[in-house]
């Protein structure tokens, strides 16, 4: 927290559902554990079985529910969650309720915090439910990086541009990352705020990738923590609209690359791209 920020020290916890009433409690129990520090936590609801969120919030004082009462996609949804949080609140946690916190974990991240002042998001270890680490800190996807990666993760996954996009090889160290994953991120309010928040374009996907660009882009640092660790089912909300979800993250994709890539020269480019990512649609969605 610099000196002139207006926020104070305490914690709030957004995380956005969609159809999560089998996760949250699990969510919220783990919670419970992850920090010794009093935190509020706001359910930024998308959409719900009816009651059955108002039935679980009403049991816990610290969790308010906000009923957004239709699916305005991620990011809104996040948006909107932290604006519910008062001056107090300068440290921000968005994160996905099918996901369970190891004890200690918050409290680890925020440690993590204070040793880089200009830190603006923080990043777990986000680990599947059977140990296997996820890539959650990568580079900043580049045509180079990002062409490969698209073209070959599914049928050469240990080819180059993949496994330096993940950035996954050697043990996890605390560092600077180009972005880290949405799934789990402890945002400084300050930094937040300073770039607006998320970009609510992203219905899905390629958000928080946008957001770790523009951070950076801001002056603030993206931060790799795997002294902190959690464990992500994965998955839960986007199973429901698999070819839904698989349209929007092609759609996430190239308007990441558009923004980043004006003017004339690029327009024939982004054309190709544009055709690949909808001939890759089609292939995924047969």
């Amino acid at each position: 927290m610099t000196e002139d920020s207006r926020y104070g020290d305490d914690v709030g916890v957004v995380t956005v559902t969609y159809f999560s009433e089998d996760t949250i409690e699990r969510f919220l129990d783990t919670l419970e554990k992850a920090t010794e520090r009093e935190v509020k936590v706001v359910v930024a609801d998308n959409a719900s079985v009816e009651g059955a969120l108002e039935e679980i919030t009403r049991r816990r004082a610290n969790v308010q529910l906000l009923d957004i009462g239709e699916n305005v996609g991620y990011g809104t949804a996040a948006n909107r969650g932290v604006a519910e949080l008062d001056d107090r609140y300068g440290w921000v946690v968005v994160v996905n309720p099918d996901l369970e916190w190891e004890p200690g974990s918050l409290d680890a991240l925020l440690d993590v915090a204070t040793r880089w002042p200009r830190g603006g998001a923080f990043g777990p270890l986000i680990h599947d439910l059977d140990g296997t680490v996820y890539p959650s800190a990568r580079l900043l996807p580049s045509f180079g990086r990002g062409i490969g990666h698209a073209a070959f993760a599914k049928v050469w996954p240990a080819n180059p541009w993949t496994r330096q996009y993940r950035q996954e090889t050697g043990t996890p160290v605390e560092r600077v990352a180009g972005w880290l994953s949405g799934s789990c991120q402890l945002l400084r309010r300050e930094a937040f705020d300073s770039v607006s928040g998320f970009d609510t374009r992203y219905f899905m996907y390629f958000e928080d990738v946008d957001l770790g660009d523009r951070l950076a882009k801001a002056g603030w640092q993206n931060v790799y923590a795997p002294s902190a660790s959690v464990m992500h089912e994965g998955g839960h909300s986007t199973s429901q609209a698999s070819e839904k979800m698989l349209k929007a993250h092609h759609d996430s994709a190239y308007r990441y690359l558009a923004d980043r890539h004006r003017g004339l020269a690029w327009k024939p480019v982004l054309a190709a791209v544009k055709l690949g990512l909808k001939l890759r649609l089609k292939l995924e969605t047969r």
